[in-house]
């Protein structure tokens, strides 16, 4: 180090030192000039005597060191959360009982019972409500100082749950009886004007203080409430070596959840789920029938609900009878109940399967073949594919078309003239005949009887002109 850096390093030191000394006169001459102005105002009447030690803790370097003020103001948000969630649950429960009015009849006396269980279960055995041990805060008793927190006395937890639990439901209870009185149709009674009146000017009352105290509140971060205050408690964190630190680590968990949801309800319609479902449904009916396949065979050839009349609807039988999975337990309930034969699952617009000819009801059918989407339905009567329906046609005997290639013939018939001639008509003989196609074994029957009578009356027509013959012979 050179002599002129040993200079300026000194120089430097002593610059340092000189500001250090000009800080600390500056410092000791407010001081007293504080000093003099305190003890002016500590000459004051009472209420301005102590502006002086407030003033002295909002200009000092650390202020009022408030304890944990944000994290006081949440635990009374969520605790008044949790009585309104718990009152939502059980008016939910209550909701049909009483003709629905049961809740809106008792919510006071449903408000009163759950804020005594939940003091009983948070105040008086565990010193904190449920908001304030989220938040690590504890109540602890103002009035002893130490270096350990004291908990708060029976007597302050007990003046504490008779005010929040009881007071609350006495004071509802008292403006549900005056609004009761002052009914709109009748004038009030001078009493209940003045009880109405006074009852107003102490929730004026009541809500100006709580204010002032919530603004104190604010300023020294010691009572939350107007309560706390009176009662001497306050909410500190059980011990100094927890960080203040607030943790997101739920809410990362909730924002990554929230995401996944939403990720599965832009890509399930995609997929196709409902394919999807139908593919696992059919699957597991398949292992069932395979699985049952040694005990009942003949059934699960047959289809399901084989074994139920023509009459009955067997989608209609499967709707009202899901619980049952065994013919045996089918026909027991059936038995029990009387539901084979019904009106409620009797056929109604009945439509035939394509190719079993299975009959169901129009609006059952149609809808299982079109949640399938076009890949068919395996039916319940016979276990066959299905992808059409038709109207059924019941009864109707449909004729049946039959369209025949044949040679030119003759054939005999009578004329109704007097001289009794014989008129000739060109008809297929029997040999000729090549049928193209019949629809059934009773068309073929059919035209074999016809064909036969059309034989009997030529052999009948022959024998007649013979005999007419020989007559005009003799005539002759």
């Amino acid at each position: 180090m050179t002599d002129s850096s040993f200079i300026q390093a000194q120089q430097r030191v002593a610059a340092r030192r000189q500001a250090r000394e000009a800080e600390a006169v500056a410092r000791l001459a407010a001081q007293r000039e504080a000093s003099r102005a305190s003890s002016q105002l500590q000459r004051l009447p009472f209420p301005f005597n102590r502006l002086s030690p407030a003033w002295d803790a909002m200009s000092s370097r650390e202020g009022t060191r408030p304890a944990f003020r944000v994290a006081q103001v949440d635990a009374e948000l969520l605790d008044e959360e949790l009585v309104a969630l718990l009152k939502d649950q059980v008016c939910d429960a209550l909701k049909y009982f009483g003709g629905g009015h049961l809740h809106d009849d008792w919510s006071a006396e449903i408000l009163l019972a759950l804020r005594a269980i939940l003091f009983k279960l948070t105040v008086w055995d565990h010193g904190a409500t449920y908001g304030a041990a989220l938040q690590n805060l504890k109540y602890t008793d103002a009035r002893r100082h130490g270096p350990v927190l004291s908990p708060p006395s029976r007597v302050q937890k007990s003046l504490y749950g008779l005010i929040t639990v009881f007071g609350k439901y006495a004071w509802t209870r008292w403006e549900d009886w005056l609004l009761e009185q002052d009914d709109g149709y009748d004038q009030p009674t001078p009493r209940i004007r003045r009880l109405s009146l006074w009852t107003s000017r102490l929730t004026t009352m009541h809500s100006t203080a709580a204010l002032a105290s919530f603004l104190v509140f604010l300023l020294h971060g010691r009572y939350r409430t107007l309560l706390d205050r009176m009662l001497r408690m306050r909410l500190a964190p059980p011990t100094s070596q927890v960080s203040r630190e607030v943790s997101f680590e739920y809410l990362n968990r909730q924002l990554v959840w929230h995401a996944f949801t939403e990720f599965l309800l832009f890509v399930l319609p995609l997929i196709g789920i409902n394919k999807w479902r139908r593919w696992l449904s059919k699957t597991w009916r398949k292992t069932k029938e395979i699985v049952n396949t040694g005990a009942e065979g003949e059934k699960s050839a047959n289809g399901e609900y084989g074994f139920l009349p023509e009459r009955t609807c067997a989608i209609c039988y499967q709707d009202q009878n899901d619980s049952a999975t065994t013919e045996t337990e089918i026909m027991a309930a059936a038995a029990s109940s009387g539901v084979i034969g019904s009106s409620q699952t009797d056929v109604t617009n009945p439509y035939e399967t394509i190719p079993c000819g299975c009959i169901y009801c129009f609006v059952c059918l149609a809808t299982r073949l079109e949640r399938e989407e076009g890949e068919g339905w395996t039916c319940l009567r016979c276990g066959e594919h299905v992808k059409e329906c038709k109207p059924w046609s019941g009864d109707v005997l449909e004729p049946a078309v039959v369209s025949f290639r044949s040679a030119p013939a003759k054939t005999v018939a009578f004329t109704d003239d007097v001289t009794g001639g014989i008129l000739e008509e060109q008809v297929p003989p029997r040999e000729h005949l090549e049928p193209e196609e019949t629809s059934a074994e009773s068309s073929a029957e059919d035209f074999d009887e016809g064909f036969d009578e059309g034989s009997d009356i030529v052999d009948e027509a022959s024998d007649i002109g013979s005999d007419i013959d020989i007559g005009s012979d003799a005539g002759d």
